[in-house]
């Protein structure tokens, strides 16, 4: 994979083809007996179907490396808007692995290789960026919201570099303003934030063997991905924030946008997230 500021090949390469082939393989039997078994419970509509993603993403994440450590407390409250940043396409796996939530996604997704399938399976919500759609794509997502469905935003539209956050789209936050009920929507930003290798921080130079940006490619990427050491994910869960506290969608942003760049850049520079957080919670226990 190049370097994506100065294009040139790296001299040095962390990844190796044995590693990433022995974890595909030992990754296989779990989606081969975990996507039937998720086809099932969908079509019943038991309680089952949601619980089951959790378990199956936090053994992807043992299987590939991806070490995560979760600060704060998830939100109790059903449903709950949870707002993130974007780093990689292994957002999905990280969260999928410790929240009981399914995305908010952009409509190329529904079609990556094994990825793509595992959003359909996970009751993704599909949505496309042209303007004619937005009024009927926010009344999908707040019929969700009502149904008492969880779901998870990445505002920024699109993934970047990991080493900050860009502007928050307020489009999709108009679900906040209609949302109907006795009580205004939760809402839950997230810090995402891709720190160590093997024990190590990680640098910018390095950062892009996580990250997924730009014109990177998405299965070559993927593979020498796998066949890196392990990553250590910060995921810090801020604390709640309330629809009607806002006059409007784009000050909500704003807000949501504020915290998150706060916390990424708690977690980037190494110091604890004691710093934005009064509690802490481990999403490996």
């Amino acid at each position: 994979m190049k370097d994506q500021r100065n294009g040139r090949q790296r001299v040095e390469t962390l990844s190796s083809s044995w590693r990433a082939v022995g974890r595909i393989l030992l990754a296989a039997p779990y989606t081969v007996m975990l996507l039937p078994l998720q086809t099932a419970v969908l079509a019943l509509d038991i309680q089952f179907a949601r619980w089951l993603p959790k378990f199956f993403h936090r053994q992807w994440c043992r299987i590939f490396g991806i070490h995560i450590r979760a600060h704060g407390k998830i939100s109790p409250d059903r449903p709950t808007l949870f707002v993130a940043n974007h780093v990689s396409y292994l957002d999905i796996i990280v969260l999928s692995s410790i929240l009981d939530a399914s995305f908010i996604a952009k409509s190329e997704v529904a079609g990556w290789p094994i990825l793509g399938l595992l959003a359909r399976f996970q009751r993704t919500l599909f949505v496309e960026r042209r303007r004619p759609r937005a009024a009927v794509q926010r009344d999908d997502i707040s019929e969700r919201l009502r149904a008492g469905d969880s779901l998870i935003l990445f505002p920024e539209g699109a993934s970047n570099d990991g080493q900050r956050v860009q502007p928050f789209k307020s489009a999709l936050f108009s679900v906040a303003e209609r949302h109907e009920g006795d009580k205004p929507l939760t809402i839950q930003p997230i810090s995402l934030a891709y720190t160590r290798l093997d024990g190590i921080p990680l640098n910018r130079a390095f950062r892009p063997q996580y990250a997924w940006f730009g014109d990177m490619t998405l299965m070559p990427h993927l593979f020498e991905m796998l066949g890196i050491g392990t990553v250590t994910v910060e995921v810090i869960l801020h604390d709640l924030v309330l629809s009607d506290g806002f006059e409007t969608r784009k000050s909500l942003a704003q807000f949501c946008h504020g915290v998150v760049v706060r916390g990424v850049d708690t977690a980037l520079s190494g110091r604890r997230p004691s710093a934005v957080l009064s509690g802490t919670v481990s999403a490996n226990s």
